[in-house]
C-alpha cells in the first residue's frame, strides 16, 4: 500500500409573481475559489506612487487592463470566481462632469479616487475603469464575458446598507426614483424613507488635516459640508458630527427598522427600501454578474435578504450570495433565514490562525472552530487577506509572506468551504507605503490611485506572465498554485468528512501546541494534513488514532510507504501502529493521501 505525501510550501423588472418559499440551505456543490481583484488597482502599471496622487500621477487600471492573459494566469491558479471590488460608481474627486457625473465635495470623500463602499449610482460603474467613459457600462459587459470565455464566474460588491453622503443616480432605468427622493426628512424615522435624519441638525465634517491644501483641482475641501437636516451615519452614528474615523462618508439606509426605539420592526407594508434594493440587484444579474459579495450584510435585517434573495434566484437559480459578517451566533440565522449560500469565516478561522502565527493561540482552537460550525462549515468563506485586512507580509501580520503557509493551507482544506485570496497575495505583496487616507497601515489602499508594486511585477507591463518576479516571488505564487488547484479538485477535500487528531498528539506529546493535524477522507481518498506553526525546525511524531483508522478505512497492520506528491523525491515509512516521523520544517504543510 501506499502513503503518498505531499509538502505544499473566485437587471430588469421587478417581479410581481408570488414568491415560493426556500426552507432549506442550498447545497454546496464542488469547493469555490475566490480571487478578488481590486479593480482600480489590478491593471496600474503607473510606479510614481505618490500620496494623494492624481489619477494622472498614479494611474489607474481599467476593465480593458484585465485581458485574456490575466485571466488566464487568474484561471491557471484553480479559481473558480472572480470578486471585482469597486465595480458600482462611488463617490470620487476626478472630475467627470462633462459625462453628467455630479462632482462630489471633498469633505466627505475618503482619499482621492474615494471608498468603492460610498455608492453615489447603483445603476452605474465607477468611470475610473473605463477607456472610453461614455462606454463604461459596455467595457464592463465585455469584461464579464472575457471572464466567462475563461470558465470562470463574476462576482461584485453589493453595498446595501450605506450610500454616499450625496446619493444622485444619473442611469436609473426610467421610472425609478432616487433612494431618498421621496423621504420626509421632518422626522426622524419612517418606514417610507429610505434614510435616518436627525431633524433640527445639520451635519458637522469631521476635523482633519487637508492634504489638498495646496490642490488647485480639490478646492471643496474647506470644512463645509450642507445637509439639513443631517442623514445618520452608515455605521449607525446617530449623531450629525461623526469623528474622523467613523464612516462619515457615509449615510445609513433604512429597512424599516426603527433603532431609536428598540428596533422596532416595520415590514408590513414592504418597506420602499426593500424593493429598490432588490431591483438594483436584479438590474445587476440581468448584467450576468453570478453572484454578489454583500457589504456588512448583518448590518440589513435578515428579514429583507428573506424576502430578496429567492426572487433574485428565480431570474438565476445559480446566482450566489456571500455575506460579511462578524457575528458568529447569527451564522445559521444568515444561511438558513436569509438564505446566504456562504458567509465570511473572519473571527474565527482567520482571528485563530493570525494568532497561531504569532505564536498566541493552540492548534486545538482549530477543532473548536470546526466543532462549532458543524453542520454549516460548507457555507463559510476563508481567507487570509482581502481589502479590509493587512497584508500577510506586512510588519503588522507576519512579515514574511511563507510564514502563512500552514495557515494558508489549512484554510484551503479544512472544510468544504470556499477559499479566497486578493491580489498580490500570491506573490508576497507587502501593502508599504503612505498611500493617502489609509496612512502606512500594512493594507493595500481602498481610497487612493496607486500602484501595487510586488503584484505589478507579475502584471510586467501588461504580459502577466511574471517573467519580473523574484525566483522567491515564482516559488510562492507556485504554492498558491499547487495549493488551490488540489483543495478545488480532491474529492476529500471538496466534499469528505474532517477528523481531527491534534488532540490525541499533543496529549500523547508526539507534538506540541504548534502542530495541527486532522485527516479530509471521501471514500479511498484519505489525506491527512499537517500545518506547522513552529518558528524552528523540530522532530514530531503523527499516531493515527485507532478509532479514526477505522472510520476511514485503514488497516493497523498495514504496510505503508509514501512520496511527496510535489517533488516527488521524499519517501516516508509508517509503522504498523499507523504511526510517521518527520523532522518538521518551519511554517510549514503537508498534505498526505493515504493508499
Amino acid at each position: 500500500m501506499l502513503l503518498v505525501i505531499a509538502v505544499v510550501c473566485t437587471f430588469c423588472a421587478p417581479q410581481k409573481e408570488k414568491i415560493p418559499p426556500v426552507t432549506t440551505m442550498e447545497e454546496s456543490t464542488g469547493k469555490v475559489i475566490i480571487y478578488q481583484v481590486m479593480t482600480r488597482l489590478f491593471g496600474n502599471t503607473t510606479t510614481t506612487n505618490k500620496p494623494y496622487g492624481t489619477i494622472e500621477e498614479n494611474g489607474v487600471g481599467k476593465f480593458n487592463d484585465i485581458n485574456d492573459a490575466a485571466l488566464k494566469g487568474i484561471k491557471d491558479m484553480g479559481v473558480t470566481h472572480v470578486w471585482y471590488t469597486g465595480i458600482i460608481e462611488h463617490a470620487m474627486l476626478t472630475d467627470y462632469s462633462k459625462f453628467g457625473i455630479q462632482r462630489d465635495d471633498a469633505d466627505v470623500v475618503k482619499g482621492r479616487a474615494g471608498s468603492p463602499y460610498a455608492i453615489k449610482d447603483y445603476y452605474d460603474v465607477n468611470p475610473d475603469l473605463a477607456v472610453d467613459v461614455k462606454n463604461r457600462m459596455k467595457e464592463f459587459e465585455a469584461l464579464v464575458d472575457r471572464t466567462h470565455k475563461q470558465g470562470m464566474k463574476v462576482l461584485i460588491d453589493f453595498v446595501p446598507n450605506h450610500v454616499a453622503r450625496v446619493y444622485k443616480s444619473d442611469q436609473k432605468p426610467q421610472g425609478v426614483k432616487d433612494l431618498g427622493e421621496g423621504d420626509n426628512n421632518a422626522i426622524a424615522f419612517s418606514p417610507k424613507n429610505n434614510f435616518y435624519y436627525l431633524p433640527g441638525q445639520s451635519f458637522v465634517v469631521p476635523k482633519h488635516n487637508n492634504p489638498f491644501a495646496k490642490d488647485t483641482l480639490v478646492t471643496s475641501f474647506d470644512g463645509k459640508f450642507t445637509e439639513i437636516p443631517a442623514k445618520v451615519t452608515g455605521n449607525d452614528q446617530f449623531t450629525a458630527s461623526p469623528g474622523i474615523n467613523e464612516w462619515y462618508e457615509t449615510v445609513k439606509l433604512n429597512y424599516g427598522i426603527d433603532i431609536q426605539q428598540g428596533r422596532q420592526k416595520h415590514f408590513d407594508p414592504v418597506p420602499d427600501t426593500w424593493t429598490k434594493m432588490r431591483d438594483i440587484l436584479l438590474y445587476w444579474t440581468a448584467k450576468k454578474v453570478d453572484g454578489f459579495r454583500c457589504d456588512m450584510a448583518e448590518m440589513v435585517p435578515v428579514e429583507f435578504w428573506n424576502w430578496a434573495i429567492p426572487q433574485i434566484k428565480i431570474a438565476n437559480p445559480d446566482i450566489i450570495f456571500i455575506a460579511e459578517i462578524y457575528n458568529p451566533a447569527a451564522y445559521k440565522s444568515y444561511l438558513e433565514t436569509g438564505k446566504f449560500n456562504y458567509l465570511y469565516d473572519k473571527v474565527q478561522l482567520y482571528d485563530t490562525l493570525r494568532l497561531l502565527l504569532k505564536g498566541e493561540r493552540s492548534t486545538n482552537d482549530i477543532h473548536d472552530i470546526q466543532e462549532s460550525l458543524k453542520g454549516i462549515n460548507r457555507h463559510m468563506v476563508h481567507f487570509l487577506e482581502n481589502h479590509d485586512e493587512q497584508r500577510i507580509a506586512s510588519k503588522y501580520f507576519a512579515g514574511n509572506a511563507w510564514h502563512a503557509v500552514p495557515a494558508m493551507a489549512v484554510s484551503a482544506t479544512v472544510d468544504q468551504g470556499a477559499v479566497m485570496i486578493y491580489f498580490g497575495q500570491e506573490v508576497g505583496e507587502p501593502g508599504l507605503g503612505v498611500e493617502g487616507f489609509g496612512g502606512d497601515d500594512g493594507r493595500t489602499t481602498i481610497f487612493d490611485y496607486w500602484g501595487v508594486p510586488e503584484h505589478q511585477k507579475w502584471v510586467n507591463g501588461g504580459k502577466y506572465n511574471g517573467d519580473s518576479l523574484s525566483t522567491d516571488q515564482k516559488q510562492l505564487r507556485q504554492f498558491y498554485v499547487d495549493l488551490l488547484k488540489l483543495a478545488g479538485s480532491n474529492p476529500a477535500i471538496t466534499e469528505g468528512d474532517y477528523y481531527d487528531i491534534t488532540d490525541s498528539n499533543i496529549k500523547a506529546k508526539n507534538f506540541s501546541k504548534d502542530v495541527l493535524a486532522y485527516i479530509r477522507n471521501k471514500g479511498d481518498e484519505r489525506l491527512l494534513i499537517l500545518a506547522t506553526f513552529n518558528k524552528t525546525e523540530v522532530p514530531i511524531k503523527v499516531q493515527i488514532p485507532s478509532e479514526v483508522a477505522t472510520k476511514i478505512g485503514l488497516n493497523a497492520n498495514g504496510n505503508y510507504s509514501g512520496i511527496d506528491l510535489l517533488s516527488k523525491n521524499n519517501e516516508f515509512k509508517l509503522s504498523s501502529q499507523l504511526q510517521f516521523e518527520l523532522t518538521a520544517k518551519p511554517y510549514s504543510a503537508y498534505i498526505i493521501k493515504l493508499k
